[in-house]
């Protein structure tokens, strides 16, 4: 007898009763799974929900300053096509292309190396908005704002911008904040760098761009400091960096081994002009 034969007979033998009884238990079963499959799915974005909201309260943790309006601002100043001969010339094509470099970009008062900085942050951000795994950070350096520009502040908005980057928060953040809500203080140099370079190595590449180094302050040797931390997260993580500043001997000679690149307005920018209008906005 073949297999369907042997079948068919089986269920010639069962009421039909018992049959659809049985089709209903399986029916049943069915829709339970279907449920439970609901049900997993609900309890894993309220999950995922209460992870994103403990992940921002970590990330507001980190520090409360925000350097992304004066991106924004910066950025409705410049006319179209000012900047555009630093975004084609060779030095920075060559600082976008290879890992682990540094532009060092001076310039003189009104030279418009602000404007420039927020352009570069621009193209950075447009040239990688579909690739997560590029991160990029960036600080606007201040007179104006030394009570929040303290080298722990520095590196814990580097550190914030990396970040708020990733999908989720990076372990050793979270447990650097654990750890100092339960002593009730805030991290020191030590640790916001060892957390900067955690975090800096989950991307592929990293951009970091630093504008008016000379308007860092010195109190406490922050900028030496401050130079000496960016320099090392180069060196450990290929991280890319681009500075700009005043032409200020100490700064050039911390930056030697970076390329240079003069920042000034090149004949485009002068006809585009009121150059010098934008440029004195920061300088």
């Amino acid at each position: 007898m073949t297999a369907a034969a042997y079948a068919k007979d089986i269920l010639s033998r069962i009421p039909p009763n018992k049959i659809e009884a049985q089709r209903k238990i399986v029916d049943v079963l069915l829709d339970l799974k279907d449920d439970v499959k609901h049900v997993s799915k609900g309890i894993d974005k309220i999950l995922h929900k209460q992870h994103s909201e403990e992940d921002r309260d970590i990330i507001q943790w980190i520090t409360a300053i925000d350097y992304a309006p004066q991106q924004h601002d910066f950025l409705k100043r410049r006319q179209l096509g000012i900047g555009q001969w630093l975004l084609e010339c060779t030095e920075f094509q060559q600082w976008l292309k290879d890992a682990k470099r540094g532009l060092f970009c001076p310039g003189i008062p009104g030279s418009g190396k602000t404007i420039i900085t927020a352009i570069v942050i621009d193209h950075l951000s447009t040239k990688f908005q579909e690739q997560s795994d590029i991160g990029i950070a960036f600080i606007f350096c201040n007179f104006r704002r030394h009570h929040e520009q303290t080298l722990e502040d520095l590196l814990a908005a580097l550190l914030k911008q990396l970040t708020q980057q990733q999908s989720v928060v990076q372990s050793g953040v979270t447990e650097l904040y654990n750890s100092c809500k339960k002593k009730g203080g805030r991290p020191s140099v030590e640790k916001l760098s060892t957390a900067l370079q955690c975090v800096s190595a989950l991307f592929s590449r990293t951009f970091l761009i630093i504008d008016a180094l000379d308007k860092c302050q010195t109190t406490s040797g922050c900028r030496n400091a401050f130079l000496d931390e960016m320099l090392s997260l180069q060196a450990r993580c290929g991280t890319n960096l681009f500075m700009t500043s005043h032409f200020i001997p100490e700064i050039a000679g911390s930056l030697d081994s970076q390329a240079t690149l003069e920042i000034r307005p090149s004949d485009d920018d002068v006809r585009i002009s009121r150059w010098p209008h934008v440029a004195t906005t920061r300088v």
